[in-house]
């Protein structure tokens, strides 16, 4: 599904959304997984931020740029974990950090969620089963989201 958002309220809404509609239909032995991609200021930690609301989170989520990764608890879900990631400062051999991080361990827990914003990084070791969200600017505040 391709969208336009015209602000960041409407970026977040859809965020939140997203985690509503997704999350319900999930089933499965393994955490969900979310691939986010797209330029710097594109949307993703703003689309992000309002993916938090729709699981309940009411936690200030801010990108985790230069501690990698923030994990919040879920409420009242049945997930209990929410990962956000952001492998944007990562260069080298990414793969093998998000490794050392033990990244690849929590997406083996079907308690946990996974947002991870720059996961074109990863792109030979991410999950085979995610939803990928792409993240374009398209000038002032206007976004073009496409979720897979």
């Amino acid at each position: 599904m391709e969208y336009i958002t015209e602000s960041p309220a409407q970026t977040q809404a859809l965020g939140k959304k997203t985690a509503d509609e997704l999350i319900k239909s999930i089933k499965g032995k393994s955490a969900k997984v979310f691939a986010l991609t797209g330029d710097l200021g594109s949307g993703k930690t703003t689309f992000v931020q309002g993916f938090a609301k729709g699981l309940g989170t009411s936690a200030r989520i801010i990108s985790p740029t230069f501690i990698l990764m923030r994990k919040y608890l879920v409420p009242g879900n049945k997930f209990l974990n929410f990962y956000h990631v952001d492998l944007y400062r990562l260069e080298g051999d990414t793969e093998n950090e998000v490794i050392n991080l033990g990244l690849t361990d929590i997406w083996k827990n079907p308690e946990n969620i996974v947002v991870i914003e720059w996961a074109e990084k990863i792109k030979n070791i991410i999950p085979e089963v995610k939803t990928e969200i792409s993240f374009e600017n398209l000038g002032e505040n206007k976004r073009k989201i496409i979720i897979l």
